[in-house]
C-alpha cells in the first residue's frame, strides 16, 4: 500500500474545450449591432482606427482586420484620407438568428464555399448519375416541402448541396463539406431564418435559385451549374448583409 488514493472509476475526460471567440469577430459583431440597431446609420462615420482601439482595448491590427471584414461584408466603405463610414444596414432581425460575434464567422464560410461548391456543381453536371441525379432532385422536393411548412429549411439545404458534391464523382468533396457542416449550419439557419421571415418574393428567389442549379446539372450543362451556384451563394451572402429592406 502506498497510501495513494484513486478514484473507484479511474477513467479519462473527454472534455471539449472552451471557444475562444475571435478578438477581431467581436469587434466585428459589436460594430454590426451598432448598426443594425441603428445607432450608427447610414453614411455615419466610424471613430478613427485610434479611437476604436482605445475604446475597445484591442491592438490595431484586431481592428483593422475587423472593419477590413465589414468593408469586405459591404457594411461600410473605408474614403481614403476621410475615413470609415456605414454604407448599409442589415436587417435588425439579423442578430436574433445568430450572436453578433459569430456573424463574421458564418459569413467567412461562404468564401471557401464559392471555391469548393462552384466546382462541385460543374463536376456534377459532367459526372452525376442517375441515382445522384434523382438524390439531389429529391432534397430539391424536401426543400421546398419545408419553406411551405414555414420553417427556415437548413437541414434539407445543407442535404442539397451535399447530394451536388456527391455527384461531383469524388468522395472527398462531399467529405470536404461535411468537415464543413458546423460553420454551415450556423450561416444556413442565419440566412434561410431570414428568408423564412422575410417576403415571399425573397423566399420564391431561393428556391429558384436552387432549381436552376438543379435543372443545368440535369442538362449537364456545366459552365451554367457552376453559374447558377456561384450566383446562389453570392446572393446568399448578400441577403445576410443587404439593406433592411429587402425584407
Amino acid at each position: 500500500m502506498t497510501g495513494e488514493t484513486r478514484p473507484l472509476n479511474d477513467v479519462s475526460l473527454k472534455l471539449k474545450p472552451a471557444r475562444r471567440e475571435r478578438l477581431a469577430d467581436v469587434l466585428y459583431g459589436q460594430i454590426l449591432e451598432q448598426i443594425t440597431s441603428g445607432q450608427l446609420v447610414e453614411g455615419a462615420k466610424l471613430p478613427s482606427e485610434a479611437r476604436i482601439c482605445s475604446d475597445f482595448q484591442v491592438s490595431r491590427p484586431v481592428v483593422r482586420e475587423a472593419l477590413m471584414r465589414l468593408q469586405a461584408d459591404g457594411l461600410v466603405v473605408s474614403r481614403q484620407g476621410i475615413g470609415t463610414f456605414v454604407k448599409s444596414r442589415p436587417s435588425n432581425k439579423l442578430t436574433d438568428f445568430a450572436a453578433s460575434a459569430e456573424i463574421a464567422s458564418y459569413l467567412r464560410a461562404f468564401e471557401p464555399r464559392l471555391a469548393l461548391e462552384t466546382e462541385c456543381a460543374g463536376l456534377a453536371a459532367m459526372r452525376r448519375t442517375k441515382a445522384q441525379l434523382n438524390q439531389i432532385g429529391e432534397a430539391l422536393h424536401a426543400l421546398e416541402s419545408a419553406f411551405q411548412r414555414g420553417e427556415n429549411g437548413w437541414e434539407e439545404d445543407f442535404a442539397f448541396h451535399l447530394a451536388v458534391a456527391a455527384g461531383a464523382g469524388n468522395e472527398l468533396f462531399p467529405r470536404l463539406l461535411q468537415d464543413l457542416r458546423d460553420i454551415m449550419s450556423g450561416s444556413m439557419r442565419m440566412a434561410l431564418s431570414l428568408t423564412q421571415q422575410g417576403s415571399d418574393d425573397r423566399r420564391r428567389r431561393v428556391l429558384e435559385e436552387h432549381r436552376k442549379i438543379f435543372m443545368a446539372i440535369s442538362s449537364q450543362n456545366a459552365d451554367l451549374a457552376r453559374l447558377h451556384m456561384r450566383y446562389h451563394l453570392t446572393e446568399s451572402r448578400a441577403r445576410v448583409t443587404g439593406s433592411y429592406g429587402d425584407l
